[in-house]
């Protein structure tokens, strides 16, 4: 047998996968060959771990500072006065003990200073108060930030907040009436640890010694005072007391009496935060998907362009199996090294988001945990294991002939199984990412379908030109359509990779907009700055015109009745058939209902109908709904003034509580109700800015309560614009990662262009018909790219407002002819930025390079 002779590896000692996989990394990395794979990898780890700082970080200020935020490490709630045996108990496990009691009351200012009147929240604390947190107070109405308080009031004195002095024309020093006692403002109030954020805290913050309570007369039996027992110690201690509480609850079947959560007493902030932070994720997860677009696209372009070195290497001996893992081990080192650059960049950025979005809750948020650096590190590698490496693996396989015939082995699509291993647990990484099921469904099934759709519409696009081209055409149209045709599976992935990187462009602009535009109209410039409560029906009229008289033409008014939920499709209504303690409150207290045969504009319809006049039918908000396990048809009868009245439900309506609007739990679609309904009813509109309006308005109309909104309004709005700020920031992200797409994917037919070009060139083709073949070929693909990706983002566009943001959508027409516009337009300047060498280079020097 004849021996086969040596070749020069097998001769010496061949270099290891590890070597040759470093020397590969260095030397693509200084060609710029990587450029696009890391580019695009960095991007989406960065906008990930942004996202994933700034959540953890929010999520452990919330935990960290929950006890401030109550004021104690638990606090136990109650319409009435608290047995004392909860104090006892307390007391008897060791923990520190204070009460306070809050309640609505008219405060008004001295006769010398005016006898101005205003509807303020009282609150009589106990020494020791707070327990957990930091009362700030200052002697001077204008510093924002104040001093440690150290203690209550004393007897005498009233502590209030600032905006309180300017709208009774009060001074430091001068007297406050309540009730039927004066107390002097001594200081005012610049933070209260257990207040709230604000949103439904309208009315100005009184403070007193509860030992001055009983002086004012104001506790009378049909007073709504809340009481809460504040209670801080060992957690052992605390975990004791509160189990025995909850016994006791559970036991003694005390109504109105529930433990208050940090989550209870912040609804204010729950929707506005929910909504910014699964943006801020569906943008960090497109950013993810394109990335894997374009590193998809930008590794075939990379493993097209080594074809010829990998054959060189087999002809020298190297075995196939060395070849794969150099490859690997280059692979791998780039996707680590572009993600932990990732990593980095997140953590810079984050701190854009936890200064815009930090000040929703006022606290000072603690360092962020390990975990978004796991994930954006788990997303980068997954990204260049699953997309990035497969097709370049292939290049192991390419036989040592080819080095002699060019036509031998071509690049190979990656096998369909590791491909979906791969994407599997790519998947996963980004549901866990989302942390809403919802939202990671949407946003990674609906990519994961679009694609296949434009796959699919790329092709029968092909064919339905390969029939045009037997009616012929101008050269340049015939030329450009042979172009397109004699590379179907080139043309099919341009098609569906520039669609999928504008669907999530289109995607994202259509939310955003359609996003902000829902918080700003929550809170427009001439939002309601004034709730009236307790207009009597024969007051109706002269309110209205008393309103007209001062130029106040668009309000809020509906009737308003009382009544308390007593039975669900004839079943008598009790609080612990229900398990949350939202419902059991919710079926335990009066419910505000109103009538109006118009469905209220700014409450959607979200199932059901909503038919005016229907006899018997109400319409129930969805989140109540939800708590209370309601659904269509369900028979609800209310206890309204000793009189049952049960109808049956006909529609859900989806209700904006951070909205400055009057909105209601319950409706009846009816003009007017029986005539022995007792009703009241309650106005919201915008003030005019006029002196004295207020007094003259409580002058005319002594029995109803105004609410100023004002301040509340104000701070909503200015926080909606840091939410606004935050999103509009990453969104640059989710753009920067689209560029990179668009490049990778007219980039990666450089090689076949250079080629085709070349021989056209070669064969007298003039530079202006090459340039129209060109411009033709990209505007082509950009238009068919453009409009399914618009019709795409509709369709995503559409779920997402349906099932993760809960907004009303509107489809806009138009968004097809300016996707297919902008598709067109974007790979022409695509187009040129990359293409624009092959057309000035002298044709010698470009058949050199196409056949190199």
């Amino acid at each position: 047998m004849t021996a086969v002779p040596a070749t020069p590896l097998a001769l010496a000692r061949a270099p290891s996968a590890w070597a040759l996989g470093v020397r590969a990394l260095w030397r693509d990395a200084r060609a710029g060959e990587l450029t696009v794979l890391a580019l695009a990898i960095v991007l989406a780890v960065a906008a990930l771990a942004a996202v994933g700082f700034f959540a953890d970080r929010l999520q452990a200020g919330l935990q960290r500072d929950a006890r401030q935020l109550l004021g104690g490490d638990l606090v136990l709630r109650s319409d009435h006065a608290l047995a004392p045996e909860y104090t006892a108990q307390a007391r008897a496990s060791g923990l520190r003990v204070t009460e306070h009691w809050t309640f609505p009351t008219m405060a008004r200012a001295d006769a010398a200073q005016g006898g101005e009147v205003r509807l303020v929240s009282l609150k009589a604390v106990q020494p020791g108060y707070p327990l957990r947190g930091e009362l700030r107070t200052s002697t001077d109405p204008t510093d924002p930030d104040g001093q440690p308080a150290g203690a209550i009031p004393s007897p005498q004195e009233a502590w209030v907040d600032a905006g309180l002095l300017d709208v009774l024309g009060l001074r430091l020093g001068d007297a406050l009436w309540l009730g039927e006692r004066s107390f002097t403002v001594t200081r005012v109030i610049t933070y209260e640890p257990d207040r709230g954020a604000g949103f439904l805290t309208f009315a100005p913050r009184v403070l007193i010694n509860a030992a001055a309570l009983p002086d004012t007369g104001l506790v009378q039996p049909a007073s709504r005072i809340q009481y809460r027992l504040v209670v801080a110690g060992d957690d052992a201690d605390v975990r004791r007391y509160r189990a025995w509480l909850e016994q006791r609850l559970r036991e003694g079947g005390e109504r109105g009496t529930q433990l208050e959560s940090l989550e209870g007493g912040r609804p204010e902030l729950q929707q506005t935060l929910q909504r910014a932070e699964q943006f801020l994720r569906l943008v960090a997860l497109l950013a993810a998907l394109l990335a894997a677009v374009a590193v998809a696209v930008a590794s075939r372009h990379y493993a097209q362009r080594h074809l010829d070195d990998c054959a060189l290497l087999r002809v020298l001996g190297l075995a196939r199996r060395t070849v794969a893992r150099a490859y690997t081990v280059a692979f791998g080192l780039a996707g680590l090294a572009a993600a932990l650059l990732g990593v980095a960049l997140g953590w810079v950025v984050h701190f854009a988001f936890a200064w815009w979005l930090g000040g929703l809750l006022q606290v000072t948020l603690p360092p962020p945990g390990w975990a978004p650096v796991g994930l954006g590190l788990g997303v980068g590698i997954a990204l260049m294991a699953t997309f990035g490496l497969p097709p370049v693996l292939q290049l192991a396989r390419v036989p040592p002939l080819r080095v002699l015939r060019r036509d031998v082995g071509p690049a190979r699509p990656a096998t369909l199984a590791l491909v979906a291993i791969g994407a599997a647990g790519l998947g996963a990484l980004l549901m866990l990412a989302a942390r809403d099921l919802r939202l990671g469904v949407i946003a990674v099934g609906g990519l994961a379908a679009a694609l296949a759709v434009f796959a699919a519409a790329g092709w029968l696009v092909l064919r339905l030109l390969r029939m045009a081209l037997r009616r012929g055409g101008p050269p340049w149209w015939v030329l450009a359509t042979r172009q397109l045709t004699a590379r179907p599976g080139l043309t099919v992935l341009q098609v569906a990779a520039l669609a999928a990187g504008l669907m999530a462009l289109l995607l994202l602009v259509l939310l955003r907009t359609d996003l902000i535009d829902s918080w700003r109209a929550a809170t427009p410039p001439d939002a309601p700055n004034r709730f009236v409560i307790n207009i009597q029906p024969d007051q109706a009229q002269d309110f209205q015109r008393h309103l007209h008289n001062a130029g106040v033409t668009r309000y809020d008014w509906y009737p308003m009745v009382r009544g308390r939920l007593v039975a669900i499709n004839g079943r008598p209504v009790r609080p612990e058939d229900f398990e949350g303690a939202r419902a059991q409150r919710l079926v335990e207290r009066e419910f505000n209902l109103s009538y109006s045969a118009e469905r209220p504009p700014h409450n959607p319809i979200a199932a059901g109908r909503w038919q005016a006049e229907e006899a018997g039918a109400l319409s129930v908000e969805t989140g109540l709904a939800e708590e209370l396990g309601l659904a269509l048809g369900d028979r609800l009868a209310f206890d309204i003034a000793g009189q049952v009245h049960e109808a049956r439900i006909t529609s859900l309506r989806r209700v904006d509580w951070a909205s400055m609007h009057v909105n209601f739990f319950v409706l009846f679609p009816v003009a007017a109700m029986p005539p022995e309904v007792p009703y009241t009813h309650i106005a919201a509109f915008r003030a005019p800015a006029q002196p004295g309006f207020d007094r003259a308005l409580l002058a005319r109309f002594p029995n109803v309560t105004s609410v100023d909104t004002s301040a509340a309004v104000a701070q909503v709005q200015r926080l909606l614009g840091q939410v606004i700020a935050a999103v509009e920031f990453l969104f640059l992200f989710s753009l920067a990662t689209g560029a990179v797409v668009l490049l990778a994917t007219v980039g990666t037919t450089r090689v076949e262009r250079e080629r085709d070009y070349a021989v056209l060139r070669a064969l007298g083709a003039r530079a202006a018909l090459l340039r129209r073949l060109q411009r033709t070929e990209l505007a082509g693909v950009g238009a068919l790219a453009g409009t399914l990706a618009a019709l795409a983002a509709l369709a995503v566009g559409a779920a997402l407002a349906q099932w993760v943001f809960r907004f009303a959508w509107q489809p806009a027409w138009w968004l097809a002819p300016a996707g297919a516009l902008v598709g067109a337009s974007l790979a022409l300047v695509a187009g040129w930025w990359t293409l624009r060498g092959v057309l000035h280079t002298p044709v010698v020097q470009t058949l050199r390079q196409a056949t190199d």
